[in-house]
């Protein structure tokens, strides 16, 4: 009969159910810029305004003109096919004249050294050019026992230095 009762107890017991979350994070990342130049390439234009002028260039009020056939570009640069003249059109009265002409970047090979890994780059009308992050000396201490500590007191321009640390405890 102690054997049945035995038997019995345990069929009847409670289940005791338990989840424990433990969660110990610490993660420490360094970054710095990578070297890099952008560069745009400036077109030439000619542009003509006035008002009370006659522009002449040889033909019946024609203003001069980039020469865009193969024969009038050089090293990627057009050339002007005409020279425009002016005359004002009615002395009596005021005249104003504007004229602009921005010659483009050429074709050429013409490069320039840029320290930290670029080297050797075209570097046309615009550019942006960025010469990259130095780390220098960062210090990262990741104790079990303690907080993180980070020293960027020696770190150099263009970087940057992360410490995170996540601590989850769960009992339900």
């Amino acid at each position: 009969m102690k054997k049945l009762f035995s038997l019995l107890l345990l069929a009847f017991t409670p289940a005791a159910y338990c989840d424990i979350t433990q969660t110990f994070q610490t993660s420490a990342q360094v970054q710095t810029v990578g070297a890099s130049v952008t560069a745009n390439r400036i077109p030439t234009s000619i542009s003509v305004s006035g008002t009370n002028i006659i522009p002449n260039d040889g033909t019946a009020g024609g203003i001069g003109s980039l020469n865009l056939s193969s024969n009038g570009i050089a090293n990627g640069v057009p050339v002007i096919s005409a020279d425009t003249s002016y005359t004002v059109q009615n002395s009596a009265n005021p005249f104003s004249l504007t004229e602009s002409y921005i010659q483009g970047d050429s074709t050429s090979t013409t490069t320039s050294s840029i320290t930290n890994g670029v080297s050797s780059l075209n570097l046309l009308g615009e550019y942006t050019l960025v010469s990259g992050g130095d780390v220098g000396s960062v210090t990262i201490t990741l104790d079990a026992g303690a907080d993180p500590t980070l020293d960027v007191s020696s770190m150099g321009a263009g970087s940057t230095a992360t410490v995170q640390q996540t601590i989850t405890l769960g009992i339900d």
